[in-house]
């Protein structure tokens, strides 16, 4: 009888134990996905996918954009911490990396205190290309040397959730090349991309833009005009 009890107490123990475990597992990540925060005619949009977030603020009426930084984050004790890969804003600030208290409650999303933004997070839309990929080489694959992630060169593509962004970047450096982002769809091998901020030209959001994709392995075939109206092929691969 007392084996029995021993038992029973050992096993409420570890059902305990392993309840404690998930749910710090649960607070150490932000749930996947697409937060935005509208304050004082800006918007910010945050997407997080795993251990990889991008930060973005622009204006939408009339369009202009402001910033866009992105890495790699940890959440310990509060504090949302972020080793960026890129800062649009690095020549100025030279600001490699950030902590922030951080505060998750449901579908909202509150970062920083005194000031601070609460984010709401968008309905998720899943759809084939999300994830984040990688520039690797122009079309057709023959091949030719393909750049990776060990390039500090890069260009990164993350589609999640309905919305887009590519960012062109040195990690050595931090060298910021440029961005643009909006929403987008992918169906039937049709990819459509509708701008909604652009670093460089801020006269080329409210642009839509097709193209053809076919995904072969892990890699995205990505064919049609550019934003100047060139022919393009790109192979993007998963990153």
């Amino acid at each position: 009888m007392k084996r029995s009890k021993l038992s029973f107490g050992f096993t409420l123990l570890l059902i305990f134990c392993l309840s404690i475990s998930s749910a710090t597992e649960c607070l150490a990540q932000i749930a996947d996905g697409v937060y935005f925060s509208d304050q004082n005619g800006q918007r910010h949009e945050l997407k997080v996918k795993g251990d990889y977030l991008t930060l973005t603020v622009y204006e939408t009426s009339p369009a202009q954009f402001i910033k866009t930084e992105g890495g790699f984050y940890s959440i310990e004790n509060g504090q949302l911490s972020t080793k960026l890969e890129f800062n649009s804003n690095y020549e100025s600030d030279q600001v490699s990396e950030w902590s922030r208290a951080i505060v998750v409650d449901g579908s909202k999303l509150t970062l920083g205190s005194g000031p601070s933004l609460t984010f709401t997070k968008a309905e998720p839309t899943r759809q084939e290309l999300d994830g984040t990929w990688l520039f690797a080489t122009r079309g057709p694959d023959e091949g030719q040397e393909r750049r990776d992630d060990t390039n500090p060169r890069k260009t990164l593509k993350f589609l999640i959730d309905g919305r887009f962004q590519w960012i062109a970047y040195n990690t050595d450096t931090y060298k910021f090349h440029g961005t643009g982002g909006g929403s987008y769809t992918s169906t039937d091998g049709k990819y459509t991309e509708n701008i909604e901020f652009f670093s460089r030209d801020n006269t080329r959001v409210g642009a839509t833009l097709e193209f053809d994709y076919e995904i072969k392995e892990d890699d995205w075939h990505h064919k049609g005009k550019n934003s100047k109206g060139e022919p393009m092929y790109e192979i993007w691969s998963r990153r």
